[in-house]
């Protein structure tokens, strides 16, 4: 069993995101490390991007500030292989495709592979060519996560047969960020999935209290979170340890109970 389906294998899954770099890479390690120890069942860790089109502003400024600070590839994969060597957890890489592109496709799969990270997702790969990124990470066992989007629709269940480890169901229209409310019609789009594969589905985007997760984890078998742990970084700083813990542990037991 693969990191990512242990992931999924003890009930509903929670995820949590950050931004690799932002404010400091040693502040991304612990914040992983404390993320996991509130009962994180899989971390998505960003590499910042200087044109993140399908973010929010509140991802979008951690980009900038992680960017303005100096962070490089080859860093974030450092630290990487850092937390790795201390924690089993399963971890995803989530970015865009340019910066994959001009690292090389072999030379960033193969640094993957190295750091131990189990998959990635890439918010504008077109699917239509998404096997000349999957037929390269694929071989250096790194995962490509597919995502379904409401405007999928009569694709749906096409991409849903070829997921693998588990779909990225976006919740709605529009970029990352918090949400008071949620009218994707989620039970449509979760029985179209479920109706052509067994592969997990976890749905994100605007997600941020433990009702809303509570109410999500009961369709889904996971639910991810990410600006409003970035909110806790901006605010925080290098010092956003107790706050990291505190939301990711009401977040965990409001999908537990679910």
């Amino acid at each position: 069993m693969s990191r990512i389906e242990k992931a999924f294998a003890n009930g509903k899954a929670f995820i949590a995101f950050l931004t690799a770099g932002d404010p400091d890479l040693d502040s991304t390690k612990r914040y992983v490390r404390e993320m996991e120890k509130a009962g994180a069942d899989l971390i998505e860790i960003g590499i910042p991007f200087s044109d993140p089109i399908a973010e929010g502003p509140v991802i979008q400024e951690a980009d900038l500030r992680a960017l303005t600070g100096g962070v490089t590839t080859d860093q974030i994969f450092d630290m990487a292989a850092q937390l790795r060597q201390e924690t089993d957890m399963p971890i995803v890489f989530m970015t865009y495709l340019n910066p994959v592109f001009h690292y090389g496709y072999d030379a960033f799969f193969a640094r993957c592979k190295e750091a131990g990270i189990d998959g990635i997702i890439i918010p504008d790969l077109p699917y239509e060519e998404k096997n000349e990124v999957d037929s390269v990470s694929s071989g250096y066992g790194v995962t490509l996560i597919s995502m379904i989007a409401p405007t999928s629709q009569a694709r749906i269940e096409q991409i849903a047969k070829e997921a693998k480890g588990f779909i990225y169901v976006v919740s709605s229209m529009g970029v990352t960020g918090t949400r008071t409310e949620i009218k994707t019609d989620l039970d449509g789009m979760l029985a179209q999935i479920k109706a052509v594969t067994d592969v997990p589905a976890a749905v994100g985007f605007g997600i941020h209290t433990p009702r809303q997760a509570a109410d999500i984890a009961k369709k889904a078998d996971g639910v991810i979170v990410g600006s409003a742990v970035v909110k806790l970084i901006a605010q925080y700083g290098k010092h956003a340890e107790q706050q990291i813990y505190t939301y990711v542990r009401m977040m965990k037991e409001a999908v537990s109970k679910a």
